[in-house]
């Protein structure tokens, strides 16, 4: 395998994530000492770097109860690594991780063209009457 999985990022890997939250719509402008903070809050980290150099190639974190919830957030793959299979094996990663094994509800949010990606582990969009909300500052 030329990638191996990280569950915590060094100071290198850290400021590689934040470049490569700056090509993203969802993630543009997040800054060094804000992903610090993001990283240090969350509760699980699921990451792939390069073997020998340790670049970092892929990245997800998780916010979790550990008993009812788990929302996945930040799921995303170096431009070069993409077609690799990464990203599923983020996902693969966090659904079977030991620590989230109680949990009764993995939820996320995504574009209406990553639905088919996010389906092969069982996630629906049909979620009857639930509207998802947000508040902006």
């Amino acid at each position: 395998m030329r990638f191996k999985r990280i569950e915590k990022l060094d100071a290198t890997q850290i400021r590689q994530l934040v470049a490569l939250y700056q090509n993203e719509w969802w993630t543009r402008g997040r800054t060094l000492a804000g992903v610090r903070k993001m990283l240090a809050r969350s509760d699980v980290i699921l990451a792939f770097a390069e073997r020998g150099n340790g670049k970092l190639a892929a990245f997800s974190r998780v916010i979790t109860d550990y008993t009812y919830k788990a929302l996945v957030l930040d799921v995303i793959v170096a431009p070069a690594h993409r077609g690799t299979g990464l990203g599923r094996k983020l996902m693969a990663g966090i659904l079977n991780h030991p620590r989230l094994r109680r949990v009764r509800h993995f939820e996320l949010y995504c574009l209406p063209e990553l639905l088919p990606f996010y389906r092969r582990w069982g996630f629906t969009e049909e979620l009857g009457k639930l509207k998802f909300m947000r508040r902006a500052k």
